[in-house]
């Protein structure tokens, strides 16, 4: 049976390969031979996924930020609809990547109907104030809609979607993290040193908005703390001659590590993070974390006063419960001055790091069990005919 999986971002080659490994487990046991074709990254390739294109580094979020991908997103989505028009598939799994996987599902919807379409971790639609259009369409091109999040689960049943809360698939990865002790042993981190993780970017936009100012409040920190040191996992080998020109800039003492995140995470005393699923990673590891989001000044400016866009919470580990667990500071708010007054809180006030801490208890509540992966591999193979 042939599998078609389409996410986009180094998120997503994340989470689907995940999923991957979780197919073949689940195929395996239930003596069925998948073949997966995707549109994903080179962990989606790793895991046993055969790429139609590498799409790890397409991806933004607003409008400016989106043009320099429009043509390299139009390229990926003809090139998959090409093939799918030739060798249509038993199954379409949709990732996240809304504008290319919504083309991808009404091209399916239209020329294949018989085929069903599982979206498993949608778009954030039921977060803002201004997507029922968005909903409509997934609500249209999803037989089944597998969610992550709680609230989510509610908003699209509300919508009248066929939707199952299967979990947060983070809480099967957090099982290969190693201990805080060995984390830092291996890093060579001594007992009494502070080792905060910097975390700007994924996508190039958030180098460009996020990088700046979290240097200056680390080049501040570094001034009031003599034991501390900075730690910048990279999430893409291009962004490394940007990143080592700025630690040399800002003169911090910072070490820049390829394929250690799990390692810096689980070490660290205090995240200053960009906001995405890495924040649920540090919640799940108890570690202390300020959340940074912003935009172009012209998007945010549009999204805010003329599309009249609103949303409750950013960071993930505050929708899980929809209440603020960790603090953000979006836009205008994130400035230096936020960022290191809330940084000395967690490294000062032990308090304050129980208090967040404790917050993290509530969220695991909310996050499901272990075995997320797997129950989205059962859920979706049950969708393939005559399974």
């Amino acid at each position: 049976m042939r599998i078609f999986i389409s996410t986009g971002e180094v998120s997503g080659d994340l989470q689907g390969s995940l999923l991957v490994a979780a197919l073949q487990r689940q195929a395996l046991a239930a003596e069925l031979e998948v073949e997966i074709i995707a549109l994903g990254g080179d962990k989606m390739a790793a895991a046993g996924a055969n790429l139609l294109a590498n799409t790890s580094e397409i991806g933004s979020f607003g409008l400016l930020e989106a043009l320099p991908f429009v043509l390299p997103t139009l390229q990926v989505q003809r090139r998959a609809i090409a093939y799918l028009k030739q060798n249509p598939p038993d199954l379409v799994v949709l990732i996240d990547y809304m504008g290319p996987n919504l083309g991808i599902g009404n091209y399916i919807r239209r020329h294949f109907p018989n085929i069903a379409i599982v979206y498993y971790i949608a778009p954030q639609v039921w977060v803002s104030s201004i997507n029922l259009g968005n909903t409509s369409q997934i609500a249209n091109v999803s037989d089944k809609l597998l969610a992550i999040f709680p609230e989510e689960t509610r908003y699209f049943k509300n919508m009248g979607v066929n939707v199952t809360w299967v979990g947060h698939p983070l809480v099967d990865r957090m099982v290969n993290f190693p201990s805080r002790e060995a984390a830092r042993a291996k890093l060579g981190i001594k007992e009494d040193a502070i080792a905060v993780a910097l975390l700007p970017a994924s996508r190039q936009q958030e180098l460009k908005y996020l990088l700046p100012v979290m240097f200056e409040a680390a080049q501040e920190i570094q001034a009031k703390l003599p034991l501390v040191h900075f730690w910048i996992p990279l999430s893409l080998e291009i962004y490394r001659q940007k990143i080592e020109q700025e630690i040399q800039r800002y003169g911090l003492r910072a070490t820049l590590v390829s394929d250690q995140q799990q390692e810096v995470l689980a070490a660290a005393d205090l995240a200053v993070t960009k906001c995405g699923t890495v924040n649920l990673e540090l919640a799940l590891l108890n570690v202390p974390q300020v959340v940074l989001y912003r935009l172009n000044p012209f998007t945010y400016w549009v999204g805010r006063k003329i599309l009249k866009i609103s949303f409750p919470f950013a960071s993930p580990v505050n929708l899980m419960v929809m209440k603020q667990i960790v603090p953000e500071f979006i836009q205008e708010q994130a400035t230096k001055e936020n960022i290191v007054q809330t940084a000395a809180e967690f490294l000062l006030n032990q308090e304050r790091k129980q208090e967040i801490q404790a917050n993290y208890q509530q969220m695991r509540q909310c996050i499901g069990e272990l075995g997320v992966c797997d129950r989205a591999a059962q859920e979706i193979l049950q969708m393939l005919p005559n399974f």
